[in-house]
């Protein structure tokens, strides 16, 4: 993947590794090791002997490194970026192993078998690498202190959608001044929110069907990556040529066709499935008729929806960004359902 719009200082997943030896103590976590050699073979007992406890979220991590870093997020958070290096380094060494293995026994009566290992051994890290870069992007929004919203579902009282707290100003505070303004644009458009909106008009309520929220979202989501990558672009020019000194508004709106693709869609196929796996966990399917989807809501609560929309796809970039680096993600191909951002 293209790696030239790398920002280290917008990376703070790992930290300078301080201490190497083992942390000990009792319950799940207490086995999490600080030294790179340690296996995670027996994870997935370790994770379910703790599954009594979870982050609160929309998707469920699937895989036993996924479980295993949510433990780790709530109980031994200064551990978590030690895990996720020990994890994705792992990952890719079995990865590469399994695929050797494939190559070396080509045309020997146990090449069906490996090539099928190899198959499985993909499949797994795949599952694996998606948790993970999902686990990052909850420790990103536990810095800021906002908890992502939960199933709809869980949200919905007496036919009425209510998210609280809002954690407007907290979610807006990772954005710099240029990209909140076209959010705040981004915000008027898609749910007609004033930019200038009262407390008042906010706990105004609306009737909406929860399908069309449910793009919006994804779209969000897309947007706040899009953002992401094209403000570091912006960056990058203006540190390397003076001349780039306009905004970023007008920056974008410079674009070429094959600029703004690039920049709009996720790179990788793990990003793509992140975004529809993570809107299909908190709306649900689609299912029912047109008139039994419609859900009242307040506007302050599209706005707290649109907002960690926009905030999850710019930490997913970043994400995306680190992963890679560890892990070859897989190129995303499929931009066609990005062309409406």
């Amino acid at each position: 993947m293209d790696t030239s719009l790398s920002h280290q200082g917008s990376l703070s997943f790992l930290p300078s590794r301080r201490d190497s030896s083992r942390q000990r103590s009792g319950g799940v976590c207490a086995l999490l090791p600080c030294r790179r050699k340690v296996r995670y073979d027996s994870m997935v007992v370790v994770a379910a002997a703790g599954a009594g406890a979870s982050i609160d979220a929309p998707l469920v991590p699937r895989s036993a490194q996924g479980k295993f870093l949510s433990c780790v997020l709530m109980k031994k958070r200064p551990l978590f970026h030690f895990a996720v290096a020990d994890l994705l380094k792992q990952l890719a060494e079995d990865k590469e192993a399994a695929l050797s293995r494939m190559f070396l026994s080509s045309g020997s009566d146990e090449a069906s078998l490996h090539r099928r290992i190899a198959q499985l051994k993909e499949s797994n890290c795949q599952t694996a690498i998606e948790d993970i870069m999902y686990m990052l992007i909850l420790y990103k929004f536990s810095e800021i202190r906002v908890p992502l919203v939960p199933k709809l579902s869980t949200c919905i009282y007496n036919g009425k959608l209510e998210v609280w707290p809002s954690k407007d100003w907290e979610l807006e505070s990772i954005h710099s001044r240029d990209v909140l303004e076209l959010i705040k644009e981004h915000s008027n458009a898609v749910i007609s929110l004033r930019v200038d909106s009262t407390l008042t008009d906010d706990l105004e309520t609306t009737e909406i069907d929860k399908h069309h929220l449910s793009r919006v979202y994804t779209a969000s989501i897309l947007y706040g990556y899009f953002l992401k990558s094209a403000s570091l672009r912006h960056q990058l020019e203006c540190s390397l040529s003076e001349g780039i000194t306009k905004q970023l508004r007008h920056y974008i709106s410079g674009f070429d066709p094959k600029i703004l693709q690039r920049c709009a869609k996720p790179r990788s196929r793990e990003a793509r499935n992140l975004i529809e796996k993570q809107s299909l966990a908190l709306f649900g399917p689609a299912e029912g008729k047109e008139e039994e989807s419609m859900i009242v809501t307040s506007f302050s609560s599209l706005k707290r929806l649109l907002l960690e929309a926009v905030a999850f796809g710019s930490f997913l970039w970043d994400t995306e960004e680190y992963v890679d680096g560890a892990f070859k993600l897989k190129e995303n191909e499929n931009a066609e359902e990005n062309s409406s951002v």
